[in-house]
């Protein structure tokens, strides 16, 4: 468990409360031993300062001027005073109050315990810290009580103490805090993620708009689900458009197979098995626009993002339909500017240009003049493709980029309905859009593409 510790919020929360506190910790031991050895310094050097004063002023006097100078400061000490304490190489006082031992050597002594008067009449056992100093005939000891250095001590400990709890406090606040606020939001989106799995493709994870990393979570997660909502909608529509659209032929194909069974005449069933194998090519062609459209519709996060000389692949589209055009009596007017370009898939754009001269070819009669356009602008790109054919009636003319959709001048032709379902998924693919302009008469239809 507590290998996993770092994986929640409220563990790496709690983690990270711990670090500081050890850290606040860490900090506080080491500020105190400064603290305490700056202390113990200054205390040294007031010992020593002392010290080398009273031996300056009896100098030349020998013990009884020390004793004296001794006499004169302990009449005038207050209670922060230093402690004295004068004996003869016999280890009798000569002078001074300081109730303590000798040391047994000279120098600095940390610990030095005496007996100190209290309040009233009564002593008490403290510590001091002193300085042992040899004279000539005897010892000087001048000592000063520890007692302030403790309670600073102790005054450091309890704050680093108090600081180092109220950190953990807090950081365990913090982690409870952070966690359960984690938790909250996540329980949103856990929830939405149910209510998909369970059949509601309609359901989005609420967004307060905070701009916090958990609402730009949310949107991410919700383009994602209403993408995935689009291609779910669509594949619906494919299932429904496949099992609509294809009864009729695969009817007629069973039909033909079974006449072809029945039929005793070797050439006759031949012909007939060729009228099956032609219908049958038929399906697979339907197939495989069928299986091209969803490729296209997938395209738009994959799209290779190339510049396009859109004027030269106008001018090539227009010299290699012209002829077929020319041929069947109608006739081709193309007119667009030099320098027109738009960023996408080459290959991509010459089948939606093709798909529309194919439709302009196919679908009016002989005759017709077919007009290509471009232009460009604020918003990008537009190409069109017109003619002034019969065109469509109004209601046919919304209804025409979906999959299977053929006006009824066109039911007639050869054809599966799928060109212009084809041309607005390119259109869309490239971040753009088609349009279709119904004239009287005539058809027209313009794709958008953005700006580079």
């Amino acid at each position: 468990m507590l290998r996993n510790l770092w994986r929640t919020t409220s563990g790496l929360v709690g983690i990270v409360a711990v670090a500081f506190a050890l850290a606040t910790l860490a900090i506080g031991l080491a500020a105190y031993e400064v603290t305490h050895e700056a202390l113990e310094q200054q205390l040294d050097h007031r010992i020593a300062t002392e010290t080398a004063g009273l031996l300056a002023e009896a100098h030349s006097s020998g013990l009884p001027a020390l004793a004296a100078a001794i006499g004169r400061r302990e009449a005038a000490r207050s209670t922060s005073s230093l402690e004295y304490l004068l004996v003869d190489e016999a280890g009798e006082r000569l002078a001074g109050s300081l109730d303590a031992p000798v040391p047994g050597k000279q120098g600095f002594e940390e610990f030095l315990h005496y007996r100190r008067q209290g309040q009233g009449y009564l002593s008490e056992d403290a510590i001091a810290q002193a300085l042992t100093t040899a004279v000539p005939g005897g010892t000087l000891v001048i000592a000063a009580d520890r007692s302030d250095l403790d309670e600073i001590d102790r005054t450091l400990a309890a704050l680093f103490a108090s600081s180092l709890a109220a950190m953990l406090i807090l950081g365990l606040a913090a982690a409870v805090l952070i966690g359960w606020i984690t938790r909250r939001r996540l329980s949103r989106i856990d929830a939405t993620a149910q209510a998909i799995i369970g059949g509601d493709l309609a359901r989005r994870i609420p967004r307060d708009n905070s701009g916090s990393e958990f609402d730009r979570l949310a949107g991410t997660l919700n383009r994602m689900l209403d993408r995935i909502e689009s291609l779910m909608e669509n594949l619906r529509q494919v299932s429904s458009d496949v099992a609509h659209d294809l009864r009729t032929p695969l009817t007629r194909l069973c039909n033909k197979l079974d006449e072809a069974a029945r039929e005793p005449e070797a050439r006759t069933r031949a012909d007939i098995l060729d009228t099956a194998r032609a219908q049958a090519g038929e399906l697979l062609e339907l197939f495989s626009a069928l299986l091209r459209l969803a490729e296209i519709e997938g395209l738009s996060d994959r799209l290779p993002r190339r510049r396009v000389d859109m004027s030269a692949l106008l001018d090539q589209m227009a010299e290699s339909y012209r002829p077929d055009i020319e041929d069947s009596g109608r006739t081709l007017h193309a007119d667009f500017p030099a320098g027109l370009e738009i960023e996408g898939d080459r290959r991509l754009v010459s089948q939606a240009i093709a798909n529309l001269l194919d439709n302009a070819l196919r679908h009016t009669p002989g005759g017709t003049a077919i007009c290509m356009t471009a232009s460009s602008g604020d918003e990008g790109v537009s190409v069109e493709v017109a003619d002034n054919g019969p065109g469509v009636d109004e209601v046919e003319g919304q209804r025409l980029f979906e999959r299977f959709a053929r006006s009824e001048q066109a039911r007639s032709s050869p054809g599966h309905g799928l060109g212009l379902s084809i041309v607005r998924a390119i259109a869309q693919a490239h971040g753009g859009r088609a349009e279709l302009r119904n004239g009287a008469p005539g058809l027209a239809v313009i794709l958008h593409f953005p700006p580079i």
